[in-house]
């Protein structure tokens, strides 16, 4: 490398951290962590709420219809949960809601934002040591330090 610093671009922390929510006891971890590094480094935070399109396309419509509700009632109370979370240390922060493949709309909105970090929690899901849990893809794809949070 030439001139600059040896080791290339100097940041001191991330400017924009993507953190992905679900409501389970591992991603509001993830979250908090997500919260405390945005606010000790001045960053922006996105929580990414994710209700999965599989999940729904194998539903009846009334099925589909009360899996619609938990996500919007889980969406209403994270948006509960920040908005204390902000009364006590302040973070700018954004709370995304869509539907589809988790890993699929983290990375996208982690692109779109131009994350320095992702942070997201451990699956608990048995089946996910085999198969690979969003926390997996998300370091496999390279494009993001990722914090997997336990």
């Amino acid at each position: 490398m030439s001139g600059g610093h040896p080791l290339g671009r100097v940041v001191d922390g991330p400017r924009v951290i993507v953190a992905g929510v679900d409501g389970s006891d591992t991603s509001l971890r993830a979250a908090a962590y997500a919260w405390g590094l945005a606010r000790r480094s001045d960053a922006r935070l996105v929580l990414v709420h994710v209700t999965p399109v599989a999940a729904l396309s194998t539903l009846t419509p009334g099925g589909a219809a009360v899996l619609r509700e938990a996500a919007e009632q889980i969406s209403a109370e994270l948006r509960g949960e920040l908005e204390r979370a902000a009364a006590q240390a302040p973070v700018r922060y954004e709370l995304v809601n869509e539907a589809g493949d988790p890993y699929t709309v983290l990375a996208r909105v982690a692109d779109a934002e131009r994350a320095d970090a992702v942070v997201v929690g451990a699956s608990a899901q048995a089946g996910h040591r085999l198969i690979g849990s969003v926390a997996v893809r998300l370091v496999r794809a390279g494009r993001w330090p990722v914090t997997v949070v336990p």
